[in-house]
């Protein structure tokens, strides 16, 4: 089969290569876009065999973004030229704060140093920027005020940055697979992206919008008509899979300039022979037949925004396989709509202490279906969610939280008919008769009898396309990537991997798992990409190293 390839012929004369109608218009206006930014005569776009070697030049982006949902979305708005600049008539609350940006008011915040400003500020994220833009785009948010941004933004097309979003579904990510049933956590005004007022579109959708918090799939058509709205689409591409994201070295003395993957062991053996130059992300696009067609591309950076919803974390234990064990509010939901579970007698496991576990708890109450709820912590653990959250904002959630409080198990009584809770417990294992055997701290174990069983603890992202698993960029390298215990180990100021240069993680990956918070490693990826171009192109005009 033939692989699409972004490396073109810089002289403008390429082979004749047979190309079908369905794969050309994939990539070809890739091809024609990124041809005119990078100067390049580039006509149309060469599908060659895997096994073709191009004795030309290859053209390189200088940006892959790996997730199309919000913080995707959001890094390439920037990388697009739009710049954020202190309001002229703007008052941020925090004056130490405002005397600072009153200091480069001419300057946007892109081109101003990211440690400065963070300086001494505090919020509910552990990255600077991530506070810092959070703060600037929603002051004292946290104190409960709706202040107005501090910000305004301007599009200046020479600050463009060429690059190229993959993502397996529309503009939105994750939100267009979330369960429609549940208000989002989070306030609308807080799920919006720069430029675009969330409510200003509800209103044109011509919706009453009761309250601030608003339904998932509001959300995923606000963030793919964001992606039309500010002109974005041309360097977004949908439907695609990548199966492998490697470096690429040159070896100096190799006269005929191929490029190959060289192995780690005998990189460090060799390594004063080589030197980085890119990256190589292969995968395939699934068209709409259902075919696949696989395509490999070139960048200077990669960012990762993949977020980690991917793969449902598991218990490990004996029967975790069985089919009426489910991993997600969508296969949950689906079962509870086709009826499966409608007239069962015995009760669904829940397990798991935060929001989507409530959220199932909320959905089988709702249809009145028996629960069994199980966690490991104490109803009294302060790091719940439950106690994070104002009661009058989110009384659903307050409802579980009080039923965990109140309903639950002890010896002297059977379940409840319509709730148990079972706080300090865990499952030891699933049997193939639909039973499920549980343990307390004290080692006391009970049998239950279900009509079925949701594990939702948490997820993991699926970095199977990175060497490792990903692991190696993380905290504890031994680890999955996970967002709370384990994220992607990265420089506070500029979102680059601390264990690999010229790859970026932002997002959930980096523990930002709200997205007010995310658009901050937008900016901090943009700033450095932008300050590094800035050096090259001095170093190009200078002439500096060129014999």
């Amino acid at each position: 089969m033939p692989v699409w390839c972004c490396r073109c012929s810089l002289a403008g004369h390429f082979r004749n290569y047979s190309d079908t109608e369905t794969e050309g218009e994939i990539f070809n206006s890739l091809v024609q876009y990124f041809g005119d930014n990078l100067g390049q005569k580039v006509k149309a776009m060469p599908l060659v065999e895997e096994t073709s070697l191009l004795e030309d030049s290859s053209v390189t982006l200088p940006v892959v973004v790996i997730g199309n949902g919000p913080s995707g979305i959001c890094l390439s708005y920037m990388l697009s030229g739009y710049r954020p600049y202190f309001s002229s008539e703007a008052i941020h609350p925090n004056t130490i704060l405002h005397s600072k940006l009153e200091e480069a008011r001419h300057l946007s915040i892109v081109d101003q140093d990211l440690e400065y400003l963070s300086e001494g500020l505090e919020g509910r994220s552990s990255n600077p920027v991530a506070v810092l833009f959070d703060t600037l785009l929603h002051p004292d948010a946290d104190f409960g005020y709706d202040y107005p941004s501090v910000l305004h933004w301007k599009l200046e097309q020479h600050h463009y940055i060429p690059h190229l979003v993959l993502g397996k579904g529309p503009p939105g990510g994750a939100w267009h697979n979330m369960e429609g049933s549940m208000l989002t956590i989070s306030f609308g005004n807080w799920m919006e992206l720069p430029g675009l007022k969330f409510k200003d579109w509800v209103s044109s959708k011509r919706r009453n919008l009761k309250g601030d918090r608003v339904m998932p799939e509001e959300i995923a058509r606000y963030y793919k008509h964001y992606v039309k709205v500010m002109g974005l689409q041309k360097n977004f591409r949908e439907n695609t899979y990548i199966t492998s994201v490697s470096r690429l070295y040159r070896d100096q003395d190799d006269d005929d300039g191929q490029d190959r993957n060289i192995s780690t062991q005998h990189l460090q053996i060799e390594k004063s022979k080589f030197i980085k130059r890119n990256w190589e992300i292969r995968g395939y696009q699934r068209t709409a037949d259902g075919s696949h067609v696989p395509f490999c591309l070139f960048a200077e950076n990669v960012a990762l925004a993949t977020g980690t919803l991917d793969s449902p974390a598991h218990l490990e234990i004996e029967g975790e396989d069985f089919p009426f064990v489910f991993h997600s509010m969508p296969e949950f939901g689906a079962a509870i709509s086709k009826g499966k579970l409608r007239g069962k007698v015995d009760p669904v496991l829940i397990v798991g202490s935060g929001l989507t576990a409530a959220d199932a708890v909320l959905c089988a109450y709702n249809n009145n279906i028996p629960v069994i709820h199980v966690f490991r912590r104490r109803v009294t653990d302060p790091s719940l969610i439950f106690k994070q959250l104002p009661k009058k904002l989110y009384p659903e959630y307050h409802k579980v939280y009080h039923m965990m409080c109140t309903q639950s198990y002890s010896v002297d009584s059977n379940l409840l008919s319509d709730y148990t809770s079972f706080p300090e417990h865990h499952v030891l294992s699933f049997k193939s008769d639909m039973k499920c055997i549980l343990q307390s701290l004290s080692g006391l174990k009970k049998v239950f009898k279900l009509s079925a069983a949701v594990v939702l603890i948490g997820s993991h992202p699926n970095l199977s396309f990175l060497k490792e698993q990903g692991c190696y960029l993380g905290h504890n390298s031994s680890q999955p990537i996970t967002c709370k215990s384990n994220p992607v180990e990265i420089d506070a100021y500029t979102y680059e991997c601390v264990k690999e240069a010229n790859l970026f993680a932002l997002g959930p990956l980096v523990g930002d798992n709200f997205v007010r918070f995310l658009k901050g490693g937008a900016l901090a990826v943009t700033r450095c990409l932008a300050t590094r171009q800035k050096k090259k192109h001095l170093f190009v005009e200078r002439g500096d190293g060129i014999a």
